[in-house]
Order: C-alpha cells, then structure tokens, then sequence
C-alpha cells in the first residue's frame, strides 16, 4: 500500500451551498490580506500603512473614488465579456491583445483625419475598437473551430503580437512628428474624446457604456436561449452535441464577445482618459479581466462588484506605492494571490474531501 493510497479525494458535492458560494470571495480576500501582510512584513513594511493605502483610501475621498469608477469601466466591459466564454468553457485568455488592437482601430480616426469635427467622431471610434477586438478573437476562433488549437494558447501569444503592433507603429507611421521623439500618437482633437459622465472628475461615458453591456450580458446569459446553449455546451458538452448545439458556434460566439468587449473597451481608453495612442495603453486590463470574472463567480451582477473592488486595488495599489514606498510587484502578487485564494475556496464550496476507507478503519 502507497503512501499515496492514504491521501483524501475530491468528491463533487450534489449541490454547492449558495451560502458558501457568497461567503467565498469574502474568505479569499481576508486569506489574500493575511498571506500578503506576512510579506509585507518580510520586506519591511508597514503592513497597517500597506493595507490602509491599498485597501481603505480609494474609497475615503470623492477624488480616489471617481478615479476608481474610471478603472471599473474597462475592467467591468473586458470582464463581462470574458465571463460570457469562460461558462462556455472557452477560455479566452488574449483580452488584452484585442484591448490593444480596439484601441489601435479606435486611434485610426484621429490619426489620419486629426482635423475632422462633429459629434459622429467618438462613436464611431467606439465602434471601430469594438470591431477591431472582435476581428483579432476572429483570429483565435478560426484556429480553434478549425485545427483545435488551444484557444489559451493562441490569444496568449496573439496579445504578444499585438503589443508589438502598437510599438511598430507608435514607433513608425503613427508617431507624432512634434512629439519630441516620444513613442506617441497626435493627440486627439475635442470631438475625439468620449463625454465626462460626472462633471469635475474624470469619469466618462464608458462607465455607462459598461453597465448596460452588463445588463446586456445578464439578459443573454439568464434569459436568452443562446446564452442557456453555451452554458450547456460548457457544463455537457456531449449533451449539448446530442442536442444539436454546434459547438463550433459556441466557440466564434464566445470569442466574438470577449474580443468585441475588449476592443470598445480599449476604444474608450484611448478616447478617454489618456487622449491619444501611446505605450502605456498596454496597462494589463485584459488580464486583471480574468481574476474579476471568476471573483464575481462568472456572473453578471457578482462581476459589477469585482469589477469595482479591483479598480479600488489598482489605485489603493498606486497609492500604496507612493505612501507606503511599496514596488509595483507586491501589488502583482496581492491580486493573483486573491485569484489562488478565491479558486481554493471556490473549488471546496464544489467539492468536499473524502478520506479512503482503510484511512477510516485505522482512525476509528
């Protein structure tokens, strides 16, 4: 008999309790604050200080709490996205590729037409991300639907490619002649710019734009007989083909919207807040994504509150750095830690462990 034989297994529940599922992103943040505390204390840090910036002062002033909902646009638009695939069981981890790319189309306008006026400009810069993001998933879905190529893989290396897209043509065609050498696009006339939502703050339009997008998405997803099939084709997939469900379809489908979604939001990014096409547009929305979906449990309405707490973690995180002189990749490990914590205690609310029986009969 093994050593191995004594070790219990994971037996999936009958039912996961909804209590449980609630309380789990509550356990997995007080187990990501506890984790992350003991290695602030290692480097020598505060941890009170750590916890305070990071934590508490995004929401303590309306000047951080506006920048927060400025952050909860994107990460709240790639995240429902995302969602959408991932209960299809597509994962589509290339969303800050096609971020890049909604933003790349998005810049076209004011690139080449820096003079052009009217109210028609930023909506149709929204559109052309948007189509931009969903024409680069295109990419990933052909390769999966065709040859079964991993869809991780491919949009994983496809955001390389993407980013190195951006530098080509920051660095080339689309640099600004009088931006004294600086890797830069022109920046983007007034009619360019996406509304302010909330006058004296940042906030802009896109926020709203997110919010009905997750309206949209609880509707698709809850209630529409598309949305049932792709949750059927992820949960039993062999049920699904019995069916008639193309699984196919869920695979252009899902990756559509997440790419879709990625790409008006980076649309709206370089519309918004920064004003033109830079670099630093690469800010790694498209992977914060993912740890916000699956925090919100894949679910519209749990994702609008993730969404919101990780938008507080990036600026608490900023101001963590300034006040608390913590380096940017402390901030790194506290929101993967909080992904690990919430999948272990996702994974026990699913499942429960279940000793062997020889393992019973020496304990009793």
């Amino acid at each position: 008999m093994t050593a191995l034989s004594f070790l219990p297994n994971l037996v999936k529940r009958e039912q996961a309790s909804l209590k449980a599922t609630l309380l789990a992103p509550l356990l997995a943040l007080l187990a990501a604050v506890i984790l992350n505390v003991g290695l602030y204390v290692l480097m020598g840090r505060s941890p009170t200080a750590v916890v305070y910036a990071m934590l508490l002062e995004p929401f303590i002033s309306w000047t951080s709490f506006s920048e927060v909902l400025l952050k909860t646009g994107p990460l709240l638009l790639i995240a429902q996205g995302l969602a959408i695939g991932f209960r299809a069981k597509v994962f589509n981890i290339g969303a800050e590729g096609q971020f890049i790319l909604g933003a790349i189309f998005a810049s076209a306008i004011p690139v080449w037409f820096p003079m052009a006026t009217g109210f028609w400009i930023w909506p149709l810069m929204l559109l052309l991300g948007a189509v931009g993001g969903a024409l680069w998933a295109a990419i990933t879905a052909f390769w999966r639907a065709r040859l079964n190529a991993s869809e991780i893989l491919v949009s994983l290396m496809l955001s390389l490619v993407a980013l190195q897209l951006l530098y080509y043509l920051l660095l080339g065609p689309w640099k600004d002649p009088n931006g004294f050498n600086f890797p830069q696009s022109v920046m983007f006339q007034y009619d360019a710019m996406v509304p302010t939502l909330i006058p004296g703050t940042r906030v802009n339009v896109s926020l709203l734009i997110a919010l009905v997008f997750s309206a949209a998405a609880f509707v698709f997803m809850q209630k529409s007989f598309m949305g049932y099939k792709l949750q059927v084709g992820g949960l039993a997939p062999k049920a699904a083909g019995y069916a008639g469900f193309s699984d196919k379809s869920a695979i252009w489908l899902s990756l559509l919207i997440g790419g879709f979604a990625a790409g008006l939001a980076g649309a709206a990014e370089v519309a918004g807040p920064v004003g033109q096409l830079q670099r630093s547009i690469a800010t790694g929305y498209g992977y914060a994504a993912i740890i916000v979906a699956y925090l919100g449990g894949l679910h519209p309405i749990g994702i609008i509150f993730s969404s919101l707490f990780m938008a507080a973690l990036y600026i608490g995180g900023d101001n963590a750095m300034v006040s608390a002189n913590l380096p940017v990749a402390a901030v790194r490990v506290f929101q993967g830690s909080l992904l690990l914590a919430y999948l272990v205690a996702i994974a026990f609310t699913r499942y429960r462990l279940e000793w062997p029986a020889t393992h019973r009969r020496s304990t009793a």
